[in-house]
């Protein structure tokens, strides 16, 4: 699968992709499997190089929303996940939601936080698909599965202006 690597700010972020969407996104700390396992592809679609831009100017501070018209791959993910993350897509940059806030939106039994939960942590587009902005009951910073963990996350709500409270 060609991928994309570009420098940010925050480093380097890879964009695995094909002819029509987006596979995955990788943030900074994540890239070196990309990078050593997949050969660059020199002709790229200019969606993927604007795409690289806009989240260049989203790790500046120069907030962007991927929401309408970046192409995920969609298919490559259950039901249940493309639901979540159709959710995600909603919450904007400076707000959060907890992890029950989906599981209510969603209509989930009992129990369904942690599927919400799950489902985030599997999220092959962080950043893009705002995984970052999920937060546990209370507003407690919890799991996050991309590099640097919850210190990225903080970092990353931080820079979108999240109001984020400490114990």
């Amino acid at each position: 699968m060609p991928h994309y690597a570009f420098s940010t700010a925050w480093g380097t972020c890879a964009i695995v992709w094909n002819a029509a969407s987006i596979e995955g996104f990788h943030l900074p700390g994540d890239t070196a499997e990309v990078e050593n396992s997949a050969a660059e592809t020199a002709s790229r679609p200019a969606w993927l190089d604007a795409l690289a831009m806009r989240v260049g100017q989203h790790l500046t501070g120069q907030m962007q929303d991927f929401a309408t018209d970046v192409p995920y791959a969609f298919e490559r993910v259950s039901e249940f996940q493309r639901r979540v993350y159709h959710y995600a897509l909603t919450v904007k940059a400076g707000q959060t939601r907890t992890y029950g806030d989906v599981a209510a939106a969603l209509d989930l039994p009992p129990g369904g936080a942690r599927a919400v939960g799950a489902a985030l942590g599997a999220n092959p587009w962080p950043l893009l698909v705002p995984c970052h902005r999920f937060v546990g009951a209370g507003g407690r910073m919890t799991g996050f599965s991309a590099p640097g963990g919850i210190r990225t996350k903080t970092r990353l709500l931080a820079l979108e202006g999240a109001e984020l409270l400490s114990e």
